[in-house]
């Protein structure tokens, strides 16, 4: 006979997959091992085997910046299934371009598969931001939030950790470890998608682009993190395997350290943001930005390089204040159309930057870093025009609080 005390773990298994948070948190964990495990492989495949540059680089991160840039088609999506169906799809897509990135090391080949593999990334990342806004309550959105994020940097640390050791112990195929990663995250896609149930948000969503004029402080606060946070993404590693020579088991290391930091402290920030309030964190995350990126431009020091880049990694996750600053504002039945458009306006400096910086790159890289901080120093600007307390009708502080008005 089952005892009381063998049934708990199950039990609370069991309670746990009803939750929208335990849900996001899964997912969220696919979507970032394949997407870490990708990343920490892709700038030394493309420069041990496919002989990339610089400009090829930003040539290559611009189109993996495309999907995002069509991240609004998402909502056309939703028209004909569900949004949790859109995320499970996404993931399988994910999945199959980084397995068949390793077959292709040319300039051809890894366009196509960056382009597949960002196809699957950027609209489950708009189906994530879409369904935290609407299961999560306002009062709980950050910590909670936090909490997904936890998770991912979670898949970040066993992506690094793990392909740091197959590495080391002889495993130093790329075709084979982008397969690894590819097929783990179909994998447990699966799994997920028959373990977990339905959710659905207290509030149905509209089906069309919706852009509102009272969100202008939301969009232009994304364009400016889409801009600054694609100068990390693109140039940052290149920074250290190009100038530094860092390795793959280096760069794997580096960012297992980023990873386990952000598994402990993402929480905590999510609960922050909750305490400190989105003016504040926003304007707190762009004067941490502004000296990294002036960093990244005059060191000449492999370690020194190195922590900006884990403090740069560290403060992404206070990007959360301006999802919970749309939410705070915003309709409820906007969240879906609304993320949908946020991650299109995210990638219209990301489609041009990598290119464009990438042949200032060649004549100076320390150029892309100092307009990166100029970037940065745009967003604090913004951050100050947050009210201390958002809601409809209280969006800037230009505004009086009141009840929003009819549109």
């Amino acid at each position: 006979m089952t005892t009381p005390a063998a049934d708990l773990p199950v039990s609370r298994f069991r309670r746990a997959l009803q939750e929208p948070v335990t849900f996001l948190m899964a997912l969220a964990f696919v979507n970032m091992l394949g997407y870490a495990g990708w990343v920490t492989l892709f700038n030394n495949f493309a420069k041990d085997a496919a002989r990339f540059s610089g400009a090829d680089i930003g040539l290559a991160q611009s189109v993996r910046e495309i999907p995002g840039f069509l991240a609004f088609t998402a909502i056309y999506w939703f028209m004909v299934m569900r949004e949790q169906t859109v995320a499970f799809i996404a993931l399988l897509v994910l999945g199959a371009g980084i397995a068949l990135t390793g077959g292709f090391p040319t300039l051809t080949g890894l366009l196509i598969t960056t382009f597949i593999m960002s196809v699957g990334f950027h609209y489950f990342e708009t189906v994530n931001q879409s369904l935290s806004l609407q299961l999560f309550p306002k009062k709980d959105a950050p910590r909670l939030m936090g909490r997904v994020a936890g998770a991912a940097a979670t898949a970040q640390f066993m992506a690094y950790g793990g392909l740091a050791l197959l590495w080391w112990s002889g495993t130093q195929r790329y075709d084979l470890l982008f397969a690894i990663i590819g097929f783990a995250c179909i994998g447990i896609t699966i799994a997920s998608f028959l373990l977990f149930p339905k959710f659905d948000g207290p509030v149905p969503q509209r089906k069309s682009i919706v852009l509102r004029q009272r969100y202008w402080l939301y969009y232009a606060l994304t364009l400016m993190n889409g801009a600054r946070r694609q100068i990390f993404t693109a140039f940052a590693g290149f920074l250290l395997v190009e100038k530094f020579g860092y390795t793959v088991p280096q760069m794997a290391m580096l960012l297992l350290v980023t990873s386990g930091l952000n598994t402990f402290l993402a929480p905590r920030l999510g609960a922050l943001v909750g305490h400190w309030g989105e003016r504040r964190t926003i304007a707190i995350e762009n004067v941490v930005l502004i000296l990294v990126f002036i960093g990244y431009a005059v060191t000449a020091n492999a370690t020194v390089a190195a922590l900006l880049f884990i403090i740069d990694g560290v403060f992404s996750i206070l990007v959360i204040a301006q999802r919970s600053y749309i939410q705070k504002i915003g309709d409820a039945a906007d969240m879906a159309p609304t993320a949908a458009c946020a991650f299109t306006i995210n990638h219209i400096a990301a489609v041009v930057i990598p290119v464009f910086f990438g042949m200032l790159w060649l004549k100076n890289p320390s150029i892309v870093f100092y307009l990166g901080a100029a970037i940065a120093t745009t967003s604090l600007t913004l951050s100050f025009l947050v009210p201390r307390h958002p809601e409809p009708g209280n969006e800037t502080i230009f505004k009086e609080r009141a009840a929003a008005p009819a549109e």
